[in-house]
């Protein structure tokens, strides 16, 4: 792990000697009641009790509260979130305290100097499955390799926007001596640059793990030759001007308060406007500026306002030169949310330059 970089990690939950147990034989509406209260449970025999207790209070909010439109559905979201957060699990030396669990390296890899410790069950759910994500790596059709995405690091499971980043690169026939991928993630549009014959790709994230992730994922192979990375919002520490500047941005507009994985998916008030600017002053006068973006804000109706669309109407500082757009397949039937609006969502691909 990067000495330089703090990787972000759950925090170890507390507990008080009034904590409520549970296993498959407790009665389930009065630990929801509980719950309710505010009040943490602890789950003390199998790990499918806490998947148990998940579903039921998925159950219990299904009866209680609409989950039919995009904003009742965060509603939802943010209702069982508060409710499946006080159920916590126990870890001792670094391994679930409970029958049948998992073994998830994450918990030595992140916590080194703390064995014994409490997690909620939904941040042991998460390490469990990003460390499946890390340790088996994720196909992405456009890449040749599979990518190891870090714990708390954004990856992409749809790919109809990387199709027509992919596309326009075939088409692509400017120099290749630079790009700047801003907000890097995973890593992905760096690695399809690269992929396409450039020469040096420079990638920022405000998320540590991303940075760390793909810092240790490359190691010293040539990929780590070819992408430099700097733990900074927008340009960070690359100053000179390039051929090319690649955003694919959060495609929602914030509406709480975010941790970093969320961050690369809502957008607040100052990033477009502050990657514009910037992003004026970094681009070589024959350069372009290419945008992922989708539609997804506009039909959900969280948001009034396109916000590349905005900018070319008021910015002064870039024109169009294309917008590719792609129809996303629909939703997986195995989703239990109401989806209906993936029918009119379209990804876009918008290539800008200095106008």
């Amino acid at each position: 792990m990067s000495t330089a970089i703090q990787v972000q990690k759950p925090m170890p939950s507390t507990i008080n000697d009034q904590i409520t147990l549970f296993d498959r034989d407790t009665e389930k509406n009065p630990t929801i009641r509980i719950l309710e209260a505010g009040k943490k449970v602890l789950i003390s025999s199998f790990y499918s009790d806490g998947l148990l207790l998940l579903r039921t209070i998925k159950k219990h909010l299904f009866r209680t509260m609409p989950n039919e439109t995009f904003r009742e559905q965060r509603e939802f979201r943010t209702a069982y979130q508060k409710l499946s957060n006080l159920v916590i699990i126990e870890i001792i030396d670094h391994n679930l305290a409970v029958k049948k669990a998992p073994s998830i390296g994450w918990l030595k890899k992140l916590y080194p100097d703390t064995a014994d410790f409490f997690l909620t069950f939904p941040q042991v759910q998460g390490l469990n499955s990003s460390w499946q994500w890390f340790e088996n790596g994720i196909k992405i059709p456009a890449l040749r390799n599979k990518i190891h995405p870090y714990y708390g690091t954004y990856f992409p499971t749809r790919f109809e926007h990387l199709d027509l980043f992919d596309n326009w690169l075939k088409r692509y026939d400017g120099p290749k001596k630079t790009a700047i991928d801003v907000g890097i993630g995973s890593g992905i549009l760096s690695f399809q640059l690269v992929q396409h014959g450039f020469q040096k790709v420079f990638g920022t994230d405000t998320n540590p793990n991303a940075i760390v992730g793909l810092k240790e994922s490359m190691g010293t192979t040539k990929l780590s030759r070819k992408i430099a990375l700097d733990h900074a919002s927008l340009f960070g520490k690359f100053d000179k001007q390039t051929e090319l500047i690649v955003f694919n941005p959060p495609w929602l507009p914030q509406s709480q308060n975010l941790d970093k994985i969320d961050e690369a998916i809502y957008y607040n008030d100052q990033l477009f406007p502050d990657f514009f600017a910037a992003a004026k002053q970094q681009l070589l006068p024959d350069g372009k500026l290419v945008i992922i973006f989708s539609n997804l804000a506009q039909i959900t109706k969280t948001a009034t306002q396109h916000p590349i669309e905005q900018e070319l109407l008021s910015g002064g500082r870039f024109k169009l030169e294309r917008c590719f757009k792609k129809r996303v397949k629909a939703a997986s039937e195995k989703t239990d949310r109401d989806q209906h609006w993936r029918a009119e969502e379209e990804v876009e691909l918008w290539i800008l330059i200095e106008a």
